[in-house]
């Protein structure tokens, strides 16, 4: 915990500093949530297609990113939204817009279900 999912268009691999963004998304989510730093794991998954409304998601006019972040229960609503606005930020930094393409950034905090464990191993 935190386990951190970030979901984004192909379209934008090659533009999205990824190490950057991870790096300072760690920093805040350890000064906002009081997370440990070793704690924090960001997995991405780069999706080879986008489709936006009716759009032709070939000519790929829109590129979309989403950022879930799951914690343990016990945070409250106003830091929730605090990490999910500082995702929003960061993303605008890490993200440059292109040429005729639609950025569409969101980002979410939710509670791990109390089932959630964890397992490491080397």
């Amino acid at each position: 915990m935190p386990n951190i999912t970030v979901d984004f268009s192909a379209a934008m691999d090659a533009d999205f500093d990824k190490a950057a963004f991870a790096e300072a998304l760690h920093v805040s989510v350890v000064e906002i949530a009081a997370a440990k730093p070793e704690a924090c794991k960001t997995l991405f998954r780069r999706a080879g297609i986008t489709a936006y409304g009716y759009e032709d998601p070939v000519e790929q006019r829109h590129a979309v990113v989403h950022v879930t972040i799951g914690l343990l229960a016990g945070r409250t609503d106003e830091t929730k939204v605090k990490l999910t606005e500082a995702v929003l930020e960061l993303l605008r930094e890490h993200v440059p817009g292109g040429e005729g393409v639609v950025l569409h950034a969101s980002a979410e905090v939710r509670d791990l279900d109390p089932s959630y464990r964890k397992l490491e191993w080397e």
